[in-house]
């Protein structure tokens, strides 16, 4: 008899096992519009390749110039639609366009920001796609999958006569934000607002997610203001202003791919940014009819144009090949440029600030963005037979009880609203700290001492009304960052390796000296360590140092609370082992830094203290990072290894949450991923073969839910109630997956996590799995509040950042755009042998046991 898995493999789905029965009915809005469809059109897709080639948004426009012109001749007095890249749609199958590619000649006449010019279409047929397969998997009749393809041709068509007018961004439609509403992020980036939308399948037929979307672009500015920005020369510059190699590494890193036009001609043409030169405009020099010239001389005398910059590189664009340089102070940056690197802290706060609404605000301006788009007048939509309502779907939800806390000598806490208080409560497993350093990196008329012994006190003072016993630190220290060594050697050396505890004071500025304490302390010699600011040092607030108490306490061993109920589970009865997964790539913009993997596994039958496997993620020098988990068997071999020791017992089921996949990605990584855990499963033992249920957790999604009844809202945020699961309505028709918000709004709108089983060999009822992850959601150590994911899927993203912080040391070489060059050797000394980043991420061998990133 084929097992639970093999029949995922050949049905790529696991059946829903029923809905949810368990909790308080709650009537919800749902940021979905109903969309009517013919499924009698077919749909006729072409290739097109167009030479020479040219930047997207060229490209959209020469074909919608090329469509406009040639309606009639080319396309049957049809009106095609094209998704930016090599595919062309049509509703009408075009006269003489078959397999054989047909050459078009198309003139684009200049535009407003591009110089025009002539190019080639060349077109041919790919294949025709019948919508009718998607209406039988909607109502239920067809077999398989959904049709994806069908999928792709509605986003497309949605998208298509909105994209005539907007800035295409990923999947976002954007609009440049008028004088009145601009809202700058920085010196050099802005925000800009738009709408996402996306067909989704649903058991009530299809729908179009919409919801508001917002990102930074880069602001239009001269390339002079932007360095004088970036580089923050509150001065400005002058004449004889030069770039010190680590500013103009710097600016170049920021610079690098964006386009640029020129105001030294008449036509602003548009370039790429490549690198910037080593060389000044006064250094590089070429031969101009057998005459050397440097740059400055040659702008005199082709264009008539000072430079007034001598000192300052040049801009190389692309194609690097020809070696086109110019300088900074001729280019501008241009508008509607998606800025695809991190946001620094300070952009980042701008955005939440600027993008945080209440629900019902946020719920009002989708309603607007979907009217603005104006889909009841779209003729392309008309043309392949669409329809958008205009009003969101109505959907019901369950609103779960939430478990009790338990903690010491029997006592609990009831969450309420998804926060609970621990006061005159012991922690459930608390540890005793009995040999302790703190340590102060500010200097002492910062960080005076009365100060540090007001707050020692309080720690003391309010680990004991947790359960804690603290005694007073047996070494308090000021020192340097470049003493961190030396110290730990001293503390090591005194307590004779007998130390429970470092804790350090940092100044205001701490990116440098955070990583150096982790890495000397934990990674190396396995010291637990918790570090604090110093605007917390005084005056020293109860809650505060209880909430600080809170990560020691499970640092060094200990349990805050557990949740009661969760032992009452059927599941739990058992053996089991519950396991998040993270693999964690760098953001564009970050160089070719490598990705981290995280697996985090319990080792209690509380599912409250958890170890750690970390690992670096090989690559290829691909441009894209792999999305499996490459050495998943042998973390998650390791993992149970740690179970067994802790627990003296064999899992007999494991219960794998996994982060961070999209769904184009679910069922590969399932196969690989699966398979892989069940080999680990049979190197331990042979006949060793617990069951699985893999279940992917996804908050980067665009679903938002609202309370149809405000006053069904808990809290004053107007959020739905923490508990509110949705497993009907606007969930997939094909497979089990549902939507949980476990969390309290505090700050705008709140997104609940998505889930998706792809695996479910325990076959466990819809409501054992609703409650699980629900109960799973009030154990993270940091907080008496339920968080939005469950707390092995928060720990294993804590442990990849953790792990991200130590890549501060090396340098990543970047220099042809790929993803990452950590790679099994040492690449010709291009970055740093795979086996050196894994040394440098990777815990003590006993801390691996520890949650040190809590």
């Amino acid at each position: 008899m084929a097992t639970a898995f093999e029949r995922t493999q050949n049905s790529k789905t696991v059946a829903r096992p029923g809905y949810g029965n368990k909790g308080k009915d709650i009537n919800l809005f749902a940021n979905f519009y109903r969309m009517k469809f013919n499924p009698r059109i077919t749909v006729y897709q072409y290739d097109i390749e167009v030479e020479p080639k040219c930047p997207k948004f060229m490209t959209r426009r020469l074909f919608h110039h090329f469509a406009k012109e040639n309606k009639a001749s080319h396309f049957g007095n049809g009106l095609p639609v094209y998704d930016g890249n090599k595919n062309v749609y049509s509703s009408i199958e075009l006269p003489g366009v078959g397999e054989t590619a047909v050459a078009i000649a198309v003139t684009l006449p200049d535009q407003p920001d591009c110089r025009g010019g002539n190019f080639t279409i060349k077109i041919k047929f790919a294949t025709k796609i019948d919508m009718s397969c998607l209406e039988q998997i909607l109502r239920g009749t067809g077999f398989g999958d959904v049709p994806q393809e069908t999928l792709v041709i509605a986003d497309i068509v949605v998208r298509h006569f909105p994209s005539l007018r907007y800035t295409v961004a990923g999947r976002g439609l954007f609009q440049k934000p008028t004088k009145d509403n601009k809202h700058a992020l920085s010196p050099f980036t802005e925000m800009w607002s738009g709408i996402y939308t996306s067909a989704r399948p649903s058991n009530m037929g299809l729908v179009l997610n919409v919801d508001e979307s917002h990102t930074a672009f880069y602001s239009a500015q001269a390339v002079l203001d932007f360095m004088v920005g970036h580089l923050e020369l509150r001065q400005g510059i002058n004449a004889n202003y030069s770039l010190r190699d680590s500013d103009r590494a710097s600016l170049e890193k920021q610079l690098k791919f964006l386009k640029v036009s020129v105001v030294h001609q008449a036509h602003k043409r548009q370039y790429r940014v490549e690198k910037l030169t080593k060389e000044t405009v006064s250094q590089l020099s070429f031969d101009v009819d057998g005459q050397r010239m440097s740059i400055s001389q040659y702008f005199k005398k082709q264009y008539n144009y000072t430079l007034k910059y001598p000192n300052l590189p040049c801009v190389w664009v692309s194609p690097r090949e020809k070696k086109t340089y110019l300088p900074l102070e001729v280019c501008h940056i241009v508008e509607g440029q998606r800025c695809v690197r991190k946001l620094n802290p300070a952009e980042t706060t701008s955005m939440i600030r600027a993008t945080a609404k209440k629900p019902g605000i946020r719920k009002q301006c989708t309603d607007g963005q979907l009217q603005k788009m104006d889909y009841n007048r779209d003729p392309f939509l008309t043309q392949f037979g669409f329809q958008v309502d205009q009003s969101m779907v109505q959907v019901k939800g369950k609103i779960l009880n939430a478990p009790k806390c338990g903690y010491a000598n029997n006592t609990t806490a009831q969450p309420n609203a998804g926060v609970w208080d621990n006061r005159g409560k012991q922690f459930f497993k608390p540890v005793h700290i009995k040999n302790w350093a703190i340590l102060m990196f500010p200097s002492q008329n910062q960080c005076q001492t009365a100060d540090v012994k007001a707050f020692c006190d309080m720690l003391i003072k309010v680990g004991r009304d947790n359960g804690m016993q603290i005694a007073q630190p047996s070494l308090v220290k000021y020192l340097r960052e470049n003493e961190v060594e030396n110290v730990c050697r001293e503390i090591l050396q005194k307590s004779q390796g007998k130390i429970d505890l470092v804790y350090c004071i940092l100044p205001r500025n701490s990116a440098g000296v955070y990583p150096r304490i982790k890495n000397v302390f934990e990674n190396v010699n396995c010291i637990s360590t918790q570090c604090m600011e110093l605007k917390n040092l005084k005056p020293p607030k109860p809650q505060t140092v209880g909430n600080i108490l809170q990560k020691i306490n499970t640092k060094i061993g200990g349990t805050n609370n557990i949740a009661m109920d969760m032992m009452d589970i059927p599941l739990f009865k058992r053996p089991v082992i519950i396991m998040g997964a993270d693999n964690s790539h760098p953001a564009q913009g970050e160089g070719n830094r490598p990705s981290i993997t995280a697996i985090v596994g319990s080792l209690d039958r509380h599912a409250t203290r958890y170890g750690t496997q970390i690992s670096v993620q090989k690559t290829d020098g691909k441009k894209t990072h792999s999305f499996v988990i490459e050495d998943i068997g042998t973390q998650v071999k390791n993992t149970l290894i740690k179970f067994y020791q802790s627990c003296k017992i064999k899992p007999e089921r494991i219960i794998f949450y996994r982060d961070g996949l999209s769904e184009g990605q679910y069922h590969h990584v399932m196969m690989y991923e699966v398979s892989e855990i069940k080999k680990a499963c049979a190197k331990l033992q042979v006949d060793y073969n617990p069951l699985i249920t893999y279940v992917v957790c996804q908050k980067r999604h665009h679903t938002r839910l609202y309370c149809a009844n405000p006053r069904d809202a808990q809290d004053r945020s107007g959020n739905v109630p923490a508990g509110t699961v949705v497993d009907r309505d606007i969930t997939s028709p094909v497979n089990f997956d549902f939507y949980l918000n476990s969390h309290q709004g505090i700050q705008g709108t709140n997104k609940p996590a998505k889930y998706t089983v792809l695996v479910d060999e325990n076959k466990l009822p819809a409501d054992m799995l609703y409650t699980m992850t629900y109960y799973l959601c009030h154990l993270y150590a940091r907080c008496t509040r339920s968080v939005s994911v469950p707390a092995p899927v928060y720990y294993a993203r804590l442990a990849t950042e953790r792990a991200r912080e130590h890549l501060g040391k090396f340098v990543f070489d970047d220099s042809d755009g790929a993803s990452s060059t950590v790679s099994g050797g040492r690449g010709g000394g291009r970055g740093p042998s795979i086996e050196e980043v894994l040394k440098a991420i990777s815990p003590h061998d006993n801390t691996k046991n520890k949650m040190y990133w809590v």
